[in-house]
């Protein structure tokens, strides 16, 4: 079940992220501007806020085996449909379509994570799963732009569709696995359980003070991570580097992310979770000054740093959600949904702010600053959080 999740949240990554290291070839082909190519990397999660709690109460429904395949068909669906993009708004509708099957994903793994595992095992878990999404981005930002593109005869549509196809097999390779006879077992039980009505659980959950602030960290934390992804390579680019390196340099987050996400959710037990956060929101908040400063070594640590945090912050923020006594299993879909929405907001305004200042002001040094500026406010609501866990 793990390795099944695993293969869906690979295609995930590197769906999301393929765009990111084609940015020039399209917005020079399409005609596009910043701020319109802000637009495109945010129409997904434009999308997912809507989707998100709609998706989650389906998945309680559905259960994730159906759930998860429905989610990775409609990946591979917008990955597809972005090779076939000849305008703005065609390329916005392709990738504004992940945003359907995004939420089935991310707000399933979590969900089948929360089933099977239990303990130091289900951080343990989670980070696994997470790596498959940071290799599916390590494979996004470094091959895309060197070996994928030489490989496609320099046709960026090709490169995109080929990750559609990608997610399809992935889909399909889920719905077998997670249709062995212990599954179905235990999503007929899961099944056979009261329900309490949405709404109701909805509305219960939003009483919680700790999960209102696990939502506040949720927003900062996308915002952060989704701004800085998407934009990175054209960052490095803008700075000196060439598109291919950009691509390279851009991964390294990614990979240092990997050993992160490994080790930080399987430490992160209850009495350890704020002073984690807390470190890495730190190594967050220096990243954007240290990769403002230039090439060389200040770039390497602000590279290494942004990797440390991104590969687990998100991660221990769910386990804080998931591990709340007011969320069961039963709950996680609605909870996840929630957790979700409300992080896709910061997902959907982080490229579209660093796209609007830099057309605002010329360059990407006012939305590195403002990254900064984020890290502080997130950092002050660990304060919160610590007391609203007593």
């Amino acid at each position: 079940m793990l390795a099944g999740v695993w293969m869906v949240y690979f295609c995930f990554g590197s769906t999301s992220a393929a765009i990111a290291p084609l940015v020039a070839r399209i917005t020079t082909e399409l005609g596009l501007t910043h701020t319109q190519m802000g637009s495109v990397l945010g129409a997904w999660q434009l999308v997912y806020i809507g989707a998100a709690i709609p998706c989650g109460a389906l998945l309680d429904r559905l259960g994730t085996r159906r759930g998860l395949t429905l989610g990775a068909l409609v990946v591979a669906a917008s990955g597809i449909l972005r090779g076939q993009a000849d305008s703005y708004v065609t390329l916005l509708i392709a990738v504004a379509a992940f945003g359907i099957g995004g939420p089935l994903v991310s707000v399933g793994a979590p969900k089948v994570i929360s089933q099977w595992f239990v303990g130091r095992e289900r951080g343990l878990a989670m980070g696994l799963y997470m790596v498959g999404q940071s290799l599916g981005t390590i494979i996004a930002l470094s091959v895309t732009p060197s070996f994928g593109l030489r490989l496609a005869g320099g046709n960026w549509r090709v490169v995109l569709t080929a990750y559609g196809f990608i997610a399809l097999a992935a889909a399909l390779a889920w719905f077998a696995i997670s249709s062995h006879p212990a599954s179905r077992a235990m999503e007929h039980r899961i099944a056979a359980e009261p329900r309490t009505p949405q709404g109701r659980v909805m509305f219960e959950l939003l009483n919680v003070r700790a999960l209102r602030t696990v939502l506040y960290l949720a927003v900062g934390t996308f915002f952060f991570g989704h701004a800085l992804a998407n934009w990175l390579p054209e960052i490095l680019r803008t700075g000196g580097i060439d598109q291919a390196d950009a691509g390279y340099w851009a991964s390294i987050p990614v990979a240092i992310g990997i050993g992160a996400a490994l080790t930080f959710p399987r430490l992160a037990i209850p009495s350890r979770r704020i002073p984690i956060l807390a470190a890495l929101f730190t190594c967050q908040m220096v990243a954007p000054m240290l990769i403002l400063a230039g090439g060389g070594a200040p770039l390497a640590a602000g590279l290494v740093l942004q990797g440390l945090a991104r590969g687990s912050l998100s991660t221990i923020v769910l386990l804080v959600l998931m591990e709340l006594r007011e969320v069961d299993p039963r709950r996680m879909g609605a909870a996840g949904g929630m957790y979700f929405t409300a992080g896709e907001i910061g997902g959907v305004l982080g490229p579209l702010t660093i796209g609007t200042l830099v057309d605002l002001s010329g360059g990407f040094a006012a939305g590195l600053y403002f990254l900064t500026a984020l890290c502080a406010w997130q950092l002050g609501l660990l304060s919160r959080l610590r007391l609203a866990l007593r």
